[in-house]
């Protein structure tokens, strides 16, 4: 059984003594810091911790009081979530103009397919655009929805926190939503945060990646669902999917190929994350190959949800992939029979 750690984040100006002031803290509740990261872009700092609070000398929610009074006191923002806040599934889609993928997502959700078992704790309560374009899909899945944008698709951050925390919201989906998130989202949201991408990561980051892999002249495309972080394109991979470009295909031919599978792998990231079998270590995604739940029923339907899990190729395709020669190791030599003179 793994050892489950409360995470606590703590975002805010960058200022002397904040790490020693929240770590002491901390110690002096009998909380051990198991491990702390840090870092400040575009003036704005982010300490994450993940601690063991299994011996606190006071309540939990002491502890959470506690942090928010020093954050008020240090003038920044501190976050705790205990393991058992991960079983909430309160899901905010972000969106611009395509529909392919927050669709995909809406439809999931209205068939009870979003988890798997586990339907009465999924919603996605709120659809937030930076465009008004995708007003009439969400609220024919009857959604409320809020444009952020100020007429040019640049967002209102501030608004976009505060629609957040209305809401509750454990996991932002950006389903193709067309613009940067800040440190002051990303870093409140770290680790929560789903994008896919138009590429097999990390080749063609960026903008218009259909068309940087038309000119690059690739023979296989893709399409990548990762973490989002302050680095552009270049969060942790969670699933992928490739497929063929017919030679001479133009731009719109590539992105009619890859857009179906963009729904997809985003459908199948979100299901990984929403039912808890995929975890971040060191800037790398990972099935969680032990489990929490005591419960042998709970923990025989993560390991079936981890096996039906598709990262990457399909089966049909890992298949037809050869299997040798690989280094070190000979092709079967196939032994001809001569025949004999006179044999039928």
């Amino acid at each position: 059984m793994t050892r489950e750690l409360t995470e606590i984040t703590v975002v805010g100006g960058d200022k002397t003594g904040l790490i020693a002031r929240v770590t002491s803290a901390l110690f002096e509740r009998g909380v051990n810091i198991e491990d702390l990261d840090q870092a400040v872009r575009e003036g704005i700092f982010r300490m994450t911790m993940r601690v063991d609070a299994s011996e606190l000398e006071t309540s939990r929610d002491e502890i959470r009081r506690t942090l928010s009074d020093l954050g008020r006191e240090l003038d920044v923002e501190i976050q705790v979530r205990y393991p058992s806040d991960r079983t909430a599934r309160r899901v905010a889609l972000l969106v611009t103009q395509e529909t392919h993928a927050p669709e995909a997502l809406l439809e999931a959700e209205a068939n009870g397919d979003l988890l798997e078992g586990e339907v009465d704790g999924v919603e996605i309560p709120v659809v937030i655009g930076n465009r008004g374009d995708l007003r009439d899909l969400a609220e024919r899945y009857g959604k409320p929805f809020y444009d952020i944008g100020d007429g040019n698709g640049s967002p209102d951050e501030d608004r976009l926190l505060d629609l957040l925390a209305e809401y509750d919201i454990d996991l932002i989906v950006l389903a193709r939503y067309m613009r940067i998130l800040s440190p002051e989202v990303v870093f409140r949201y770290e680790g929560r945060i789903i994008n896919v991408h138009p590429s097999l990561l990390p080749a063609f980051p960026g903008a218009q990646a259909y068309r940087q892999a038309k000119e690059a002249g690739v023979r296989i495309a893709g399409v990548t669902a990762h973490y989002v972080t302050t680095d552009l394109d270049q969060g942790p991979t969670i699933a992928q999917r490739a497929f063929d470009v017919p030679d001479g295909a133009d731009v719109e031919t590539i992105k009619r190929r890859g857009q179906p599978l963009e729904a997809d792998v985003l459908l199948e990231a979100v299901r990984l994350h929403l039912a808890d079998t995929i975890t971040i270590h060191k800037g790398r995604v990972h099935l969680r190959s032990e489990f929490d739940s005591t419960s042998e029923e709970d923990s025989t339907a993560m390991t079936d949800t981890i096996d039906d899990a598709q990262l990457g190729l399909a089966p049909a395709a890992q298949e037809a992939n050869p299997e040798s020669p690989v280094d070190g190791e000979s092709l079967t030599e196939t032994v001809i029979e001569t025949p004999t003179p006179g044999d039928d």
